[in-house]
């Protein structure tokens, strides 16, 4: 604890965590900082396999990926954070192209990025100013899931994802990285995937190639928007009409059943993208682009990379 704390680590931890519920967010955990040895172990794996495809920055500064310490010198805690992206209202399906429904409305990483730096404020309200804390969201290299696991916010599900056994997966995940020693949770959430598979089975690119192992070369997420070259005809590449990500193994896992709309204006579906058809998307110039996914995660994959996709659906 810093020295013009005149609290405990373990107030302070409780403080924390009802602040980050208060702020909006849906679940909050703390972790010690320490090395992730079975998890990097299981990374590594995955790497020597391949299965990242062209990610390279996968690839990159991954010391610091397993051990945050390295990452942030000093980090003593992780606060980690779940935001619900789960819409009340999606997309039409029919006559229509599909964009994973974390990027219906703004980007993620500033909403709540904007939201840890409340909560690190709140923190050094107690503390004093904090030097080295940081707030990070899907924006530098650290198993985003394995700290949500460890904070007992979820479970590594077969596909892959964080799941909240009372609240499903449309999640984001966020974290603090503190230099001070807080209270960690003393357990974690049981894996309760059981035998079922339905995730496996709903793949329509075999991606999940076993439970647990994602191969991006075969994910639509993946091909959809890191993939930079031209989409291979394969008879096997089913896309369902998904031009933006996927969220099919999502949809069918049974867990998400308890998924509940999210209160965030700002992932609000705008009414300009309601109303895009087929036809439209077909049809679209770097204009309506632009004007559709102002401030919107779509950007990622740039107007070529857009018209790609539609491109890639309209000719399947």
């Amino acid at each position: 604890m810093s020295s013009q704390s005149t609290i405990s680590a373990s107030e302070l931890g409780r403080l924390i965590k009802q602040q980050a519920l208060e702020l909006g967010f849906d679940e909050v955990g703390i972790s010690s900082a320490k090395l992730l040895e079975e998890d990097g172990d299981l990374m590594e794996e995955w790497l020597e396999k391949g299965f990242q495809g062209e990610m390279s920055y996968l690839d990159r500064n991954k010391e610091k990926r397993y051990d945050p310490r390295l990452l942030l010198e000093g980090t003593q805690s992780i606060v980690s954070v779940l935001y619900n992206y789960f819409p009340e209202e999606q997309l039409e399906t029919d006559d229509n192209y599909k964009i994973s429904k974390y990027a219906y409305g703004q980007d993620y990483h500033t909403v709540i990025r904007e939201k840890l730096y409340t909560l690190l404020a709140f923190v050094e309200t107690h503390t004093g100013k904090l030097e080295q804390a940081r707030a990070f969201t899907d924006s530098a290299p650290i198993l985003d899931r394995a700290w949500a696991k460890k904070s007992n916010l979820g479970f590594i599900g077969k596909n892959t994802c964080l799941i909240h056994p009372r609240k499903g997966s449309f999640f984001f995940i966020g974290h603090l990285f503190l230099p001070l020693k807080l209270e960690e949770e003393t357990e974690e959430i049981t894996d309760y995937c059981g035998s079922c598979r339905r995730c496996i089975d709903a793949c329509p690119t075999g991606a999940l190639v076993e439970p647990h192992k994602l191969d991006a070369n075969k994910c639509i997420s993946y091909l959809t928007i890191e993939y930079r070259g031209e989409i291979p005809k394969d008879p096997k590449l089913d896309f369902k009409d998904w031009m933006f990500g996927c969220d099919i193994c999502q949809d069918v896992c049974p867990w998400n059943r308890f998924s509940k709309p999210h209160n965030e204006p700002l992932f609000k579906l705008s009414d300009a993208l309601k109303n895009m058809r087929k036809a439209d998307w077909e049809q679209l110039d770097k204009a309506k682009f632009n004007e559709l996914f102002k401030g919107s995660a779509v950007k990622r994959t740039k107007y070529d990379g857009l018209k790609r996709n539609i491109n890639f659906l309209k000719n399947d």
